[in-house]
């Protein structure tokens, strides 16, 4: 682990940290993070098989969470076995094309994530506002399309990433203060000149994630517009109940990304290991509470989990 100045030498193999600071302190931080993958794992594997097997599950807001569930899996699972393997045997080694290839993952699997909520957000408000189209409008092969694109979208806007980074001469230091690579984090120790990194790094964030917030803002003002027209005071209770898992998954996925987005770019005065903690937490919460969120709000869910789990027990 040792870092040499000279501009001639380019680092082919780096060393993760893990959480800086806190490395006495790595094995029991792993619990937490161990069991989260866990349960994130069990969760959403369950939701998929869920919805793929049970035939009154395979309506489009369904789909769409099984996308999500799938999306939540890739992402806990390109960066929570790498932290694990960190915490528990010290295996910091990382090779700069294995580091590109898990920043490459992390960042198109957050975006598709990105994606599928604001698609979410169209199907509360067609579900609402016009609900004697809605099975017309989101036919299964228009659903199908909408996932095709939205990983088209994540991988077309991810994919110059690599190309970014490969150009790049890493001389300052081949030590990552971090648990997993991401595309900044490891372009700030190159000694080439990143200011095309950052703007197109903006350009990714401002083109997608924000755009989507955006959209879905403007879906759920159109929908609060529409419940709010309705006379009916049950009428409106449902329509309300319908959006309430997906509007805590939104603020669970974009809140912890804006908080530390916020302290990583302005928080200079802030600790290491409260950056790398915040960023992990917006990798590991997410995927771990989407399926108990959906399985306690959902019905439909609730009860085809309380079937599958009482014929196992008969």
């Amino acid at each position: 682990m040792t870092t040499l100045n000279h501009t001639d030498v380019s680092y082919t193999v780096f060393y993760l940290l893990g959480i800086p600071g806190l490395e006495d302190q790595h094995m029991w931080i792993s619990i937490p993070f161990f069991i989260s993958y866990v349960i994130a794992l069990l969760g959403n594997s369950l939701l998929i098989f869920l919805i793929l097997t049970k035939s009154s599950l395979h309506e489009p807001m369904y789909l769409f969470l099984c996308m999500l569930a799938g999306a939540d899996i890739v992402l806990s699972s390109c960066t929570v076995p790498q932290a694990l393997a960190i915490f528990w045997f010290h295996a910091q080694e990382i090779s700069l094309d294995r580091c590109i290839t898990q920043l490459f993952f992390i960042h198109c699997t957050f975006i598709s994530e990105s994606g599928i909520l604001l698609v979410m957000a169209f199907d509360r408000y067609i579900a609402i506002c016009y609900p004697l189209r809605y099975t017309t409008i989101l036919t299964h092969v228009l659903i199908g399309k909408i996932g095709l694109t939205i990983f088209l979208r994540s991988y077309c806007t991810i994919f110059p990433m690599i190309f970014l980074v490969k150009r790049l001469t890493f001389c300052r230091t081949n030590i990552l203060q971090h648990t997993a690579c991401e595309h900044i984090g490891l372009a700030k120790y190159s000694c080439d000149d990143i200011r095309i990194n950052i703007w197109y790094g903006l350009f990714v964030l401002m083109s997608t994630v924000i755009l989507d917030v955006i959209l879905i803002c403007v879906s759920y003002m159109l929908i609060l517009r529409a419940v709010f027209r309705i006379p009916s005071r049950q009428a409106r209770h449902k329509a309300l109940n319908t959006c309430a898992s997906h509007v805590c998954v939104i603020i669970l996925f974009y809140g912890p990304g804006i908080f530390s987005t916020l302290t990583h770019r302005f928080g200079r005065h802030i600790s290491p290991h409260i950056n790398v903690l915040l960023a992990n937490v917006c990798i590991l919460i997410p995927p771990m509470l989407n399926p108990i969120i959906y399985g306690i709000k959902t019905k439909q869910i609730r009860d085809q989990i309380t079937y599958v789990l009482l014929s196992k027990t008969i």
